[in-house]
């Protein structure tokens, strides 16, 4: 009996697949809101800037739900909304991994610099603020969650397997690394943003944090294709990173600088290929070689 095969809404499926596609209509819908909040000069401590900054946030995650309906079937917008709900692909073991790796490296980081003569680490603000006004937790908890959340349903959640065809495991993670530390750039430039208020453009610690994003990226992938692609696992730990950096705070060099060292050592070990030590690259469901060639 011959076999049943997925097969893509419709042939010009392979334009509509491109990923660079995906990474202009994120662009264009993030960082026109961004863009516009520049432009009029708002800071994101406003009303107006606030809106501006969530609305923006929502572009890799609106940009991937509309390429994933637009370029699978009913069998992959299946596939991409399992992998979102399913918590048994991450399993106990991935869990602890998610729960205990952003801990590990935070800490180390500080131990290290303490060793070399550095502050080693100290309470964020608002866990500082805590016992005064519990509401000072709030930015971190925000931090953790919704962009998180916004980011990878397109990073992820529809980009990196469509990289992953084409590309080795590293280097589709280096290309989306760089790609989603670009799409940061905005936030150099307006008021308000973490990025402007305590990094601050083309500086050592903007360098820092960009490369730095790169690992993540790696390290992310890492994750996802140990995980049966879980959406889910990426946006926990995303988020989990995001709540430790904010409630335990190390300085950028020995912070970032764990972050990379950790990336390259994990491909060592794993293998660049697929960052798994198995030769086959986690994919959607695909039946075709016509739908996995996008360019």
């Amino acid at each position: 009996m011959e076999q049943a095969t997925y097969r893509p809404i419709w042939n010009t499926s392979v334009s509509a697949g491109n990923p660079w596609l995906f990474f202009a209509v994120t662009f264009a819908i993030t960082w026109g809101f961004w863009l516009t909040a520049i432009i009029l000069g708002v800071s994101f401590d406003s009303a107006a800037g606030l809106v501006l900054l969530l609305i923006g946030l929502v572009g890799p995650g609106v940009a991937g739900i509309g390429f994933v309906y637009l370029v699978y079937d009913d069998r992959g917008r299946a596939d991409f909304w399992d992998r979102l709900k399913q918590v048994h692909r991450i399993g106990v073991r991935w869990f602890l991994v998610i729960l205990l790796l952003p801990v590990v490296v935070t800490v180390t980081a500080a131990i290290v610099s303490l060793l070399l003569g550095g502050s080693g680490a100290s309470w964020g603000e608002g866990v500082q603020e805590f016992g005064v006004n519990p509401l000072a937790i709030l930015p971190a908890l925000f931090f953790a969650t919704l962009p998180p959340i916004l980011e990878e349903l397109g990073w992820r959640g529809y980009a990196l397997d469509r990289l992953q065809m084409n590309w080795s495991a590293l280097s589709a993670s280096v290309l989306l690394g760089v790609v989603w530390a670009v799409w940061h750039l905005p936030l150099f430039f307006i008021e308000g943003s973490f990025q402007r208020e305590e990094v601050g453009f083309a500086t050592p610690g903007f360098w820092l944090f960009m490369i730095g994003i790169v690992a993540l990226s790696v390290i992310f992938t890492w994750v996802y294709n140990h995980t049966s692609r879980s959406i889910l696992g990426i946006i926990l730990l995303h988020g989990w990173i995001n709540f430790v950096s904010e409630t335990i705070e190390v300085g950028d060099v020995f912070y970032y600088v764990h972050w990379m060292l950790l990336a390259v050592i994990l491909t060592a070990i794993w293998g660049a290929a697929t960052l798994t030590n198995t030769e086959a690259v986690p994919h959607p469901p695909l039946g075709s070689d016509h739908d996995r060639r996008y360019s």
